[in-house]
């Protein structure tokens, strides 16, 4: 069951390793791999957070806004680009077992995309967060996006 506490994981510094497709539908596609940094902090006594990542490869920041819906258990996440200065659709879900599944609607590259957002392999220092697009609804998927999380030698989980 989810609670306002699932992403107090996520607080602090972290570094930060990028892989991603170089064309986000197409499974045949190569990957790029990148480093950045994040930083995450709590609000609402946990119910939220914000987090920035800093993206130097890409010349950009995103943006993380995470809200915790009490009534219904379930997180909204809300994405924004330096780049843009807009937010994207959210993705909502929960946790379950360790594992956090998100799930919204969007478009790239002018077609309608179903996005899957995957919260996984989560300890004190160590956590991975995947990305997947589906142009049929979800009947498949194309993982484009992962990044693998790592807490800078010497500093401690919050």
């Amino acid at each position: 069951m989810s609670s306002p506490r699932d992403f107090d994981f996520l607080h602090g510094e972290w570094e930060v390793r990028h892989r991603r497709r170089t064309d986000f539908l197409d499974p045949d596609s190569g990957w790029e791999e990148f480093g950045a940094t994040s930083r995450c902090w709590s609000l609402f006594d946990g119910a939220a957070n914000i987090d920035e990542i800093d993206m130097p490869h890409l010349g950009s920041k995103g943006l993380t806004l995470r809200l915790f819906d009490r009534e219904n258990e379930r997180w909204s996440l809300n994405w924004s680009s330096s780049r843009s200065g807009k937010l994207f659709p959210p993705v909502t879900g929960r946790f379950e077992g360790g594992r956090g599944e998100f799930y919204g609607d969007d478009t790239h590259d002018g077609k309608d995309v179903r996005v899957r957002f995957v919260w996984s392999g989560i300890s004190a220092t160590t956590a991975r967060w995947e990305q997947a697009f589906s142009v049929d609804g979800g009947a498949t998927w194309v993982t484009n996006w992962s990044m693998d999380f790592s807490r800078p030698s010497g500093t401690p989980a919050p």
